[in-house]
């Protein structure tokens, strides 16, 4: 839907496709720097001084910076990356409001991360131009925004943007009001008008143009598109109907999802293609509750194709471990090199549900690898995780200008010095470099494609790739398969040794609860599922990490963000950010993953603790369902509701298996009721095009057919009492719930579930019960036997 904007504005409103970081392939020329100081309308001074350039960007190594605004106190890596900029920058907040108002100036708001590519473009081509910059200064109140800290500005503006023009995407740019209506707005901007696009000098003279001859239209205008975005963001009042039925929501998601699978290289589109975990989850689920059809098979089929083409691909780093963000390219080959705590969360658990369910080791080896990755390169002293890694950096130390890549790519010159050894016996004289360059598709001129590399970053270069499975490769060159292995192992240790030797990417050390909930999940999942202790103590770290820092104990309410301090400190900043949905929903996620494996009871009631407050701040009790903000930020526009499951699932979507499971661990059926009125608030979606939410519509399942819940009775250190927790852990069923029952009577289970003092151990035996709607039958006490129950 498209809403209406003065048509003297249509032509320059930014028409690039909406993607997680704007991948427009066009070619850009970068000015590296300032030549003098300006003044600022309001009559700020920007200081030649002697600070050091924030990390990130595309920004040259030196130390001194020209100029300095008032982003430099801010704790954003995004918003200091922007702190030497001639543009007179704010913060989003009343200080920047109250000016525009006072001089009735249009805002020009910027919003971005500080691992987005094209966010790094912009700012070298137009935030660091000083003409671009004063005519920004004399004539607009200029306001930056981390997307990452504020998702709540962030989804209004989108939603904006996305409504009024044909995508959305980042760098997001928007002209307001002074009372913050959105009028205009677009993605990226080149600096100067070219054949495809109109400039950012031009579309700011023309804005300025139309706010002084159309400034009565211009407002009226802007009232008429909020009012149109106000109803676009109604879900509908559909609470007091009954849930959608959960086969037709999953059958037709199903067939959505199958329409849209690339047969050959797995995933559900050609190309940009992103690692999609809602789909896989969504996947799984339908697997499980269709074991015996051929369309169950498919669904199976599906989800573990695109997990190995995944992970074959280029958008896995085979030397450091870990997955980028996207691939430019249908084959997985060609990534967007940044790499996001949300991924790694989130994949691990997808790759541990894959062991899960086919017992091939493959997919635990990629567990190993992507929380091998998390724990060395996104990890904080303090226990908490770090939020992403950058696509650019300095190709090397002497390099003034950063490239996207440059961390990962290797010219085949660079792996034949690196991998010199001979194979011994091989009579072609092959070394250990044929070997590896054979396997991983190297190539002498370099394996990219240039119409995925439009900056020529990449020419010459060769983005790892598995080309070839390791019996193939093995054959081709004499080889046993486990010294194939070894050979392989061997030279990925020397190259991540010379990678070492590269300047790092930007870390973006800020820490969000939300995707802290996130990978607390992945860690804890994988360590149920894997059996590796180590990975569950991880979890607990980080669940400990957030109860420390990111949880207001006085009013019961999560903190949003922290940073990295100095030493081993955490810096919370002098305002800290409260909470959103998505906080609470993913680390209540987390919480009660976390309780399963590891039957701390402590997770538990932290997790029902947040669910009563998230009800208290979030809950529509007339449009029945969680909105993502508070009520209590005057400075924004609309309370929204996400209602798509993207590269994290919607709030909604997971706050619906939340309800069901609090409700689970402590008989409270109001939580039931909830769970219903959000799939009933969603219903139209989930019934029309479920393929949008893909967790909702697996929501769907697990309250139509109700959480099992699954009763171990035991102590956990007994050895049949691990033996029916190993069954349960590898076997993989949907909608269920796992509950320790210990003898602790004086227990927050035993006080929350009365009918857990009836059950007992079978014979001094650890004993299992399967139990819905608090009615359980016969009690088992082999693990062949639980397997049983829990396959019918």
């Amino acid at each position: 839907m498209y809403y209406s904007v003065p048509s003297s504005f249509l032509f320059f409103v930014s028409r690039t496709p909406f993607s997680e970081c704007m991948a427009k392939e066009t070619s850009h020329s970068y000015r590296l720097g300032c030549q003098a100081t300006s003044t600022a309308s309001n009559g700020t001074v920007y200081l030649r001084a002697a600070l050091a350039m924030a990390t990130g960007g595309k920004g040259s190594h030196s130390s001194s910076a020209l100029y300095t605004n008032r982003l430099v106190h801010e704790k954003s890596s995004y918003l200091l990356q922007h702190a030497h900029n001639p543009v007179d920058w704010y913060p989003w907040g009343q200080e920047a409001f109250d000016r525009a108002k006072r001089e009735d100036k249009l805002i020009f708001l910027s919003v971005g991360y500080s691992t987005c590519h094209w966010c790094h473009v912009m700012e070298q081509e137009s935030f660091q131009n000083e003409e671009i910059a004063k005519i920004l200064n004399d004539n607009f109140v200029c306001i930056k925004v981390d997307r990452e800290e504020r998702p709540d500005v962030d989804k209004v503006y989108m939603t904006f943007v996305q409504a009024t023009s044909s995508g959305g995407g980042w760098p997001m740019s928007v002209w307001l009001t002074p009372d913050l209506r959105p009028f205009v707005g677009g993605t990226y901007f080149p600096p100067e008008d070219g054949i495809y696009q109109v400039g950012f000098r031009t579309v700011l003279l023309r804005i300025l143009e139309q706010w002084k001859r159309n400034k009565t239209s211009l407002l009226e205008n802007s009232q008429k598109i909020l009012s149109a975005l106000l109803a676009r963001t109604d879900v509908g009042v559909r609470g007091e109907e009954p849930p959608p039925s959960s086969k037709e929501v999953m059958t037709r998601c199903f067939q959505q999802l199958s329409e849209s699978y690339d047969e050959e290289y797995g995933g559900f589109s050609e190309s940009p293609k992103f690692p999609t975990p809602v789909n896989l989850n969504f996947l799984f689920s339908y697997w499980a509750l269709h074991r015996s059809t051929p369309e169950g098979a498919r669904a199976l089929q599906m989800a573990l194709h695109t997990l190995k083409m995944m992970a074959y691909g280029g958008i896995h780093d085979h030397i450091a471990q870990g997955f980028h963000r996207y691939s430019t390219d249908q084959r997985w080959h060609v990534p967007h090199f940044e790499k996001m705590l949300y991924d790694q969360g989130q994949l691990a658990a997808a790759y541990a549900k894959a062991f899960q369910i086919s017992g091939d080791e493959f997919f635990a080896d990629t567990v190993a690898d992507i929380l091998l990755y998390v724990s060395r390169d996104l990890s904080d002293k303090s226990g908490g995780f770090y939020s992403a890694e950058d696509a650019d950096s300095y190709p090397t130390v002497q390099s003034e200008e950063k490239q996207e890549g440059a961390f990962c790519v290797w010219t085949a010159e660079e792996i034949r010095q690196l991998l010199p050894d001979p194979i011994e016996g091989n009579p072609e004289g092959k070394t250990l470099a044929d070997v590896f360059m054979h396997h991983y598709g190297v190539k002498e001129n370099g394996n990219v494609n240039p119409m995925k590399d439009p900056h020529n970053e990449l020419k010459g270069k060769n983005v790892l790739i598995v080309h070839y499975s390791l019996e193939l490769t093995a054959a081709r060159f004499g080889l046993e398969l486990e010294q194939l292995k070894t050979m392989l192992a061997k030279s990925q240790e020397a190259l991540l040794k010379a990678r070492a030797l590269r300047p790092r990417p930007h870390l973006d050390t800020k820490m969000l609860a939300a995707w802290n909930g996130l990978m607390i999940s992945g860690f804890a999942q994988s360590g149920a599922v894997l059996g590796k202790k180590e990975y569950v103590d991880r979890a607990e770290r980080a669940a400990s990490f957030l109860q420390d820092h990111m949880f207001n104990s006085t009013t019961g309410k999560l903190i949003r963000t922290c940073y990295r301090g100095q030493g081993n400190s955490v810096d919370k900043g002098s305002a800290p950010i409260n909470g959103f949905l998505e906080d609470y929903v993913f680390v209540i996620q987390a919480l009660f993953d976390l309780y399963e494996a590891s039957l701390n009871p402590r997770w538990l009631e932290w997790a029902v603790q947040l669910q009563q407050r998230q009800d208290e701040l979030f809950w529509d009790p007339k449009g029945f369902a969680y909105f993502s903000t508070e009520a209590a930020d005057p400075s924004l526009l609309l309370r929204m509701k996400d209602d798509q499951d993207g590269a994290e699932p919607s709030p909604n979507s997971v706050a619906v298996t939340n309800l069901l499971r609090a409700a689970s661990y402590t008989g409270q059926k109001e939580w039931v009721k909830k769970a219903g009125q959000i799939l009933a608030a969603f219903s139209e979606r989930l019934l029309k095009i479920p393929v949008v939410l893909p967790e909702m519509a697996r929501a769907t399942a697990a309250f139509h057919l109700t959480l099992k819940q699954v009763v171990v009775c035991g102590n956990p250190t007994d050895e049949d009492t691990r033996e029916l927790l190993h069954c349960y852990y590898s076997t993989y069923t949907p909608n269920r719930v796992l509950i320790l029952a210990d003898g602790n009577t004086a227990g927050f289970l035993y006080q929350q579930l009365g009918f857990l003092s009836s059950l007992e151990k079978k014979e001094g035996k650890a004993t299992a019960y399967l139990c819905e709607n608090f009615a359980c039958s016969l009690p088992v006490t082999s693990s062949q036997e639980l397997r049983r129950m829990l396959l019918p």
